[in-house]
């Protein structure tokens, strides 16, 4: 609903993330004043504000618009254009000379808050006590009107109420799941159109538009057989890669797993949420929303080399339970990496034991990599050492 004017106030207040905004929360250019943080000054602003912070407050004197966005806005300025508000809560309690327009889970307007132009609301809870001398459009979840409004009505909601204040001057036009009754004071009833208000008929619509067409039939056999052969070539190209390009370094990770393979459970646990809780932390910040898919693509690629360490890991393990070398040469590693791959891939068609016994084996590898990296970034760790603190007896036809 904020829509372009909500994106430039993101893409301006961004500049207000530097480490100096925080001692100066209010910044004036051409008129405008800018606020990053959570400020309670009084405005007196020639031009428009754009403010964002967790906790947005706005007090005073706006000339011409007002943007804000945060956790909690809360407007007590008396604006003389437009206002836009978006964040978890939204109220007003000041005056505005144009158009409202705000969204959030709650959106409320105070007795004293008249709205000169039209008001756009949208969010969970809606209350509207304070005036409006144009026309309004309300979409929520339960919308409570209690106060005049000029123009025409149009109203969206699972729950509509009128309160003892409320009047409309223009046409109500209302949608909820079944029709209600409307008191006599609010308008009179020549002035009311009622549209039915169903969630599933923006099924109908697509079932209409497609309606003649021939619906799509599920996967056969093969198409399954094919996708999963695709997987699979694709995780053993990937594992013959690292094998073939940095078998020293393969070597080294498998032999952590093999080594403390709860300790490799525990760790890749610790590594998993610690990705996974960068997305979070990115989104938190405006400068940060950017990193979000880099994030998730990060989080897909572990994943990709923890399911096939893991896999390998398990061959690799098995196979010298059956007196294979502890250091085979290529073609036998790459041969374990095949049929590691392949049996865990096919556990994936064994509901619940399957998964877990694939995620198991996905913080396993996880666990591997976040080990070399841990001992990496501590850097005191001799690179010919191997787990155990014990020098690596190399053996040139086996690297």
């Amino acid at each position: 609903m904020i829509g372009i004017k909500g994106a430039m106030l993101a893409a301006v207040l961004a500049v207000l993330s530097s480490p100096g905004a925080a001692e100066t929360p209010d910044r004036q250019i051409g008129g405008d004043i800018l606020r990053s943080g959570d400020s309670a000054a009084q405005l007196q602003a020639d031009r428009d504000v754009l403010a964002t912070g967790f906790t947005v407050t706005l007090d005073g004197m706006i000339a011409q618009d007002g943007h804000a966005a945060g956790f909690a806005v809360g407007v007590d300025a008396t604006t003389g254009g437009d206002l836009y508000g978006a964040g978890f809560s939204v109220g007003l309690r000041g005056t505005v000379g144009g158009d409202l327009t705000a969204t959030g889970f709650s959106v409320v307007t105070g007795p004293g808050a008249e709205v000169a132009g039209n008001a756009r609301l949208a969010g969970a809870r809606i209350t509207i006590n304070g005036p409006i001398r144009g026309a309004l459009a309300a979409v929520g979840g339960k919308i409570t009107l209690n106060s005049e409004v000029a123009g025409d009505v149009l109203l969206g909601a699972e729950t509509l109420t009128f309160g003892p204040d409320a009047r409309i001057g223009g046409k109500l036009t209302y949608s909820t799941p079944e029709r209600i009754d409307i008191p006599d004071f609010v308008l009179s009833a020549d002035q009311i159109a009622y549209e039915p208000f169903q969630r599933s008929e923006i099924f109908n619509n697509a079932y209409e538009m497609w309606e003649g067409w021939e619906m799509p039939r599920g996967p056969t056999f093969l198409t399954v057989f094919g996708g999963f052969l695709v997987t699979l070539g694709f995780f053993v190209v990937i594992g013959a890669l690292f094998l073939t390009l940095a078998p020293v370094q393969v070597r080294r990770l498998r032999r952590s797993i093999d080594a403390r393979p709860g300790m490799a459970l525990l760790t890749g646990v610790i590594g998993l949420s610690m990705l996974f809780g960068l997305v979070p932390v990115s989104a938190m910040t405006i400068l940060g929303i950017p990193l979000v898919p880099i994030v998730l693509l990060a989080i897909l690629l572990v994943w990709i080399l923890g399911y096939i360490l893991g896999a390998y890991a398990l061959a690799m393990r098995v196979l010298r339970a059956f007196g294979t070398a502890e250091n085979p040469v290529i073609w036998m590693r790459l041969l374990a990496l095949v049929i590691g791959v392949s049996f865990i891939a096919l556990l994936n068609y064994i509901p619940v034991l399957g998964w877990m016994a694939n995620f198991a084996l996905v913080l396993l590898g996880i666990g591997g990599i976040t080990t070399a990296l841990f001992e990496r970034m501590v850097g005191n760790i001799d690179p010919a050492l191997d787990v155990d603190m014990q020098p690596i007896q190399r053996n040139p036809e086996q690297e």
